[in-house]
């Protein structure tokens, strides 16, 4: 028997394997989606009417600029028919190679092949053009309201994405070539990849982006020193170990957002914020909020506000001894901690020194690219489901914020699991992404619905306890950090609703990149500068940015410089548990792992 003949066997024992995996593979499957449960229409894509009106304000161009329509379709027929033409020509001369191409540079498209194949070439090359004419289309219609408009362009930049030819096994070259490599071994893991994501998602799909096995909170994550001192329904203090002999006077409270967990700030020493505040010589506490499960459906911002952020505010001032903190908030944390300072503020409350505010939205009169999940299309069906529910579930959440980065986070992740069958990378960032939280109904409804929606807080004023509060009753210091590129919490939004607040002393800190890197930007890597103006936080905020400074670096040591301004004397370093308060379990505590009930 020759060496031809015993690979060829061993190709058809393997095959035979294949096969037989790809069946135990596929009943897994169908049980997996059994388990599907039924959820709310509107949470899978926006209200008929959003086509409607594109579709009305399409026909309203033709009506009355008919020679814009023609213009565009001129184009989009011109570049095809010559797209189609240059093809078979060069097929016609007999030479396997791509005709000119023109095209963009995409780098979904970095295979050679999509360069030089002529099938690849060609179906590239048309992709791109319809999705220029696309985009071409919904940009002149100028019928269209600019909320409407904003979604109209942003589904159809999801449907372009999701009718991408890499999205597809049959048009990817990466994936074909990887599963001759393999003699379809790929195929088999890509499927073993995707039952074992709809079996943890309970028939739905949702990818699973990093190792789940690679990072353990605790161990290799969330490792700086401390304690949790305080604990309740809502949430555990943890108070962290000094690495100083003397510390500030005034202790810092820092508030994270409970969409997701407050690790983000502590993923690992060389990027951890925690760690470098505590390094600069103050006692830093953190709250780590409850993962709520449907008892907590009842649960509203005002419970937020009095049984989580006044009273860790309490705790801290009795830990410390201290009459004032300082304190910090992120994301929806800090759009709830303004709320809070303006309840203060109504009640003569002086016991918070200085606030800081990271990526905060507090005017929603332009929530940015989040907008177009806050129509009564989507907001609707989240209310039905998540009052059956008792919460607003963590998928949900995840798979929204997902889609306003579809490519990153959907489709090429997918395409190396489904297709390449690659396991996922031990990426930290990407393993705290996935390890989102759920929300309580009638807080997830009040913070949709009124402030989103509404948006009382920058008008006719936020009930907080039953008295309504507004941006001009923050009026202690303020020191708010934006991020340019900030796809969640947009720095316009951000800074529009700072200039409104009634502080005489405010300080805004333009970071490059996005919604995360932005703030966890360490000093020692040197990645990604600021901006800082010495003009007030007024007019618009273009016009801020235009006259303000770039810096080379981290913000953190421009604002360890104003926090210390404002944190008083230096004393002798706290450790948790010397002042009397209860250690109840050491850092990063028991909320942060713990697994809700279904």
């Amino acid at each position: 028997m020759t060496t031809e003949d015993n690979d060829a066997g061993e190709r058809l024992v393997r095959l035979n394997e294949n096969l037989a995996k790809v069946e135990a593979l596929s009943q897994r499957l169908v049980s997996a989606m059994a388990k599907r449960k039924a959820v709310d229409n509107a949470l899978h894509g926006p209200a008929p009417d959003v086509y409607m009106k594109a579709a009305s304000a399409y026909l309203a161009e033709m009506m009355h600029n008919p020679a814009k329509i023609l213009e565009h379709q001129i184009n989009y027929w011109g570049k095809s028919l010559k797209h189609y033409v240059e093809a078979q020509q060069t097929l016609a001369k007999g030479e396997l190679k791509a005709p000119p191409d023109a095209t963009p540079k995409d780098r979904r498209f970095s295979n050679p092949l999509w360069e030089t194949h002529p099938f690849f070439n060609y179906l590239k090359q048309q992709y791109l053009m319809n999705a220029e004419a696309l985009s071409a289309a919904v940009d002149d219609m100028s019928t269209l309201d600019p909320a409407d408009k904003r979604r109209v362009e942003y589904f159809t930049r999801q449907i372009v994405d999701m009718f991408s030819p890499t999205n597809f096994l049959g048009t990817n070259p990466d994936a074909l070539e990887r599963a001759i490599e393999t003699d379809g071994e790929s195929l088999v893991k890509g499927l073993e990849n995707l039952v074992a994501d709809i079996e943890a998602n309970s028939g739905d799909l949702l990818v699973t982006l990093a190792d789940k096995e690679a990072f353990h909170v605790g161990q290799n994550l969330a490792t700086t020193p401390g304690a949790v001192v305080y604990r309740n329904k809502m949430f555990e203090l943890i108070q962290y170990a000094p690495t100083t002999e003397k510390v500030h006077a005034t202790p810092l409270l820092i508030f994270p957002p409970w969409i997701n967990k407050f690790y983000i700030l502590d993923m690992k020493p060389a990027n951890s914020l925690i760690k470098w505040v505590v390094d600069q010589g103050f006692t830093v506490f953190v709250v780590s909020w409850v993962n709520p499960d449907s008892g907590y459906r009842d649960v509203g911002l005002d419970d937020y506000i009095r049984d989580g952020y006044l009273r860790a505010m309490a705790e801290t001032r009795r830990i410390t001894g201290e009459k004032q903190i300082n304190c910090v908030g992120y994301c929806i944390a800090g759009t709830t901690l303004s709320l809070t300072l303006a309840h203060l503020e109504k009640a003569g409350d002086t016991s918070v020194k200085s606030a800081t505010l990271f990526t905060t939205l507090t005017d929603f009169s332009d929530p940015g690219e989040v907008g177009v999940f806050l129509n009564d299309d989507f907001v609707n069906g989240i209310e039905r489901q998540a009052e059956q529910d008792g919460i607003l579930s963590r998928f949900f959440m995840s798979r929204t914020f997902s889609f306003l980065r579809s490519n990153d986070l959907i489709y090429q992740p997918a395409i190396k699991s489904y297709m390449m069958g690659e396991a996922p990378p031990a990426f930290d960032l990407l393993y705290w992404n996935g390890d989102g939280t759920n929300l309580p109904c009638k807080m997830a409804l009040e913070y949709l619905r009124g402030l989103c929606q509404q948006d009382r807080f920058a008008t006719t004023g936020f009930p907080v306890f039953g008295k309504p509060v507004t941006l001009s009753d923050v009026k202690l210091p303020i020191c708010a950090i934006a991020c340019e590129t900030d796809h969640i919490a947009h720095w316009r939004g951000s800074f529009n609703g700072v200039k409104q607040m009634g502080s005489k002393d405010k300080t805004f800190i333009l970071s490059e990149s996005g919604h995360i890197a932005g703030i966890i930007n360490p000093p020692s890597k040197g990645k990604y500068g600021h901006y800082t103006n010495d003009g007030p936080v007024s007019g618009a905020p273009e016009d801020w940015k235009a006259s303000a400074t770039y810096h080379q670096g981290s913000w953190w040591p421009r604002w360890g410089e104003w926090l210390s301004s404002r944190s008083g004397k230096k004393v002798k370093a706290r450790v948790p548990g010397d002042s009397g308060a209860d250690v109840l379990a050491p850092a990063p505590g028991t909320y942060v792992t713990a697994v809700p009930n279904a």
